[in-house]
This record gives structure tokens, sequence and C-alpha cells, in this order.
């Protein structure tokens, strides 16, 4: 069965290659891009499965009217994917205020916003799936990458919290974690602030960034297979990690959490109410909530 589509940034890295999968196979595909120049081919081969639409992600108002007016064209989207988006490289004192707030904008608050619009279409027909591109930098972190990894890490515990308010919509939240990839992601689209001497140190992801020096192990095509394969997996897969890299980094950085984590009981325990020990609730003013 053919399924319906919603994805932005299309015109690069996996929303490009998924895209391409997609409509190959016979699906209708709603893609948004800056512009339609590296879509053109796309646009003229499938122009009755493309709906190729302009969109800046960081102009709220044109990301719920995209959405709504893809919802109100196509009657129903089995998937929305979360894709537009961009690495910033430079240590925290080089970037400027423009830069931070920019990539903020764009790969988190974007997100939300699509993510967000979505939701009461979804909800009133019956369900859908939510894919948002995420990276295994959300739960490792390197010098130089900070605010692209703040807008991860922000993005994940969005979409952790969203696939619980959603689930009993039969809405499922998928965040996908890819390691490097030979996409344009690395080697075009990524932004380098204006670099200082002092954090010469830091500058190892020059060498990333140049495909001279060798190239991502990540293969796009199969990642892009994979992230279209898990829409049909029940239950909703949460977290998909890509990349053998990706994985083994992460289960590492999560084990050394871990153990940090289990050295700090009694601290932990120290600040504990005593009337909670003994009835093993505890009260959370901010969501007013009572947790076992």
């Amino acid at each position: 069965m053919t399924k319906t589509w919603l994805i932005t940034g299309v015109s690069s890295g996996f929303g490009y290659e998924m895209t391409k999968i997609l409509l190959k196979k016979g699906d209708t595909v709603i893609g948004t891009v800056r512009n339609t120049a590296k879509v053109e081919s796309l646009i003229k081969q499938y122009p009755d499965t493309f709906d190729c639409r302009l969109l800046d992600v960081t102009d709220v108002a044109a990301v719920q009217l995209t959405v709504k007016e893809s919802f109100e064209k196509h009657g129903k989207i089995d998937v929305v994917v979360s894709n537009a988006g961009y690495g910033l490289f430079g240590c925290v004192e080089e970037l400027s205020d423009e830069e931070i707030s920019h990539i903020i904008a764009t790969n988190l608050v974007g997100s939300i916003q699509l993510l967000k619009a979505s939701v009461p279409y979804m909800r009133k027909q019956g369900g859908g799936r939510m894919i948002q591109m995420s990276t295994y930098g959300a739960q490792v972190a390197y010098p130089a990458n900070s605010m692209y990894h703040a807008t991860k890490f922000g993005i994940e515990g969005f979409c952790e919290a969203l696939a619980q308010e959603v689930a009993q919509f039969n809405i499922g939240v998928t965040m996908v974690e890819p390691g490097g990839a030979r996409t344009e992601f690395r080697y075009g689209s990524a932004k380098v602030a204006k670099l200082m001497p002092e954090y010469e140190s830091c500058h190892g992801f020059l060498n990333m960034l140049d495909a001279s020096k060798g190239l991502a192990p990540g293969d796009p095509v199969k990642m892009a297979e994979r992230i279209i394969e898990s829409v049909d997996k029940t239950p909703t897969p949460l977290r998909m990690v890509l990349g053998s890299q990706a994985l083994d980094a992460t289960i590492t950085r999560l084990k050394e959490r871990i153990t940090d984590y289990e050295t700090q009981t009694e601290l932990a325990a120290s600040t504990d109410v005593v009337e909670w020990r003994r009835t093993g609730y505890y009260y959370t003013e901010m969501d007013e909530t009572y947790l076992e």
C-alpha cells in the first residue's frame, strides 16, 4: 500500500535520498526546500506524486501553513519527517550570537513547530508516524560542536515526551541517530564559525569536513532505506542508531554515564524528604503529578 510523506529539507542529504526512493516505489512525497534548483529533475519526473514546496523552517507561520495546506490537499499524511537542519562547528567563544540563534531556530524550534503543527491532523485521522532526524551526537558530545549538540539533545527530549503524549492516538515517534555519512551535510552545508588560534587544539573537525582527508563510513542510501523501513515496524522504535561507529560511541558514553550515576547513590539520597523514603512517592511541583 502506498503512503504519503511530508519531509522537510529534501534538496540534499537523507531527505533527498529518501525522496528518490519513495517516489520510485510509488509513494507521494510533499517535500520542502528553500530552493528548487536541486530537485528540478524530480519535479519533472514525478509531477503527480512529488509536491514540492518552498519553506524556511525558521518561519513559524510558514511551517504551520505548509502543514495545514499539505493535510488539506492530500487528505491524509502517513509519515511526517522532520529532516531540515545543519551543522555548526566552532568552540563556544568562537560563535556569534546570530549563529547561535539561527541554529536553534532551524534545528530545534523549526522541528518542534513542524511536529506540533502535525499532531492535531494525525490525531484526527487516527494515527501516523513522526520521524525526527537526530544524530548520535544527541548522546555523545564533542568539542567545537556545542550548538549542534544542544539542538539535538533538546529535540530528543522534546520527542521522548511527545512520543508518550501521542501514543494514545496511535501516533508513533522515532528519533533517528545516524553517525557520519557521505552527504552534503558534512561536505557542503556545514557552517564553520570564525575560528580563533587559541582553540586550535579543538579544530580537528576541519579534517572531518575535508573529503580529501577521508570519507565518512555511513552510506546515505542504506541509511535512507532503513529509515523508510522503520515506519512498518511494530512497536514503533523510539530511537534508531545508524552506523557501527555511532552505536559503539553511543554505548560507550552511556556506560560511562551509568557508571558515574551509580557512584552518586548516597549523594542523591541525602537530599530526599524523609516522608518520601517511607511512602515511595514524590511530588513534582513542575507538572503536579505523583510519580512512583
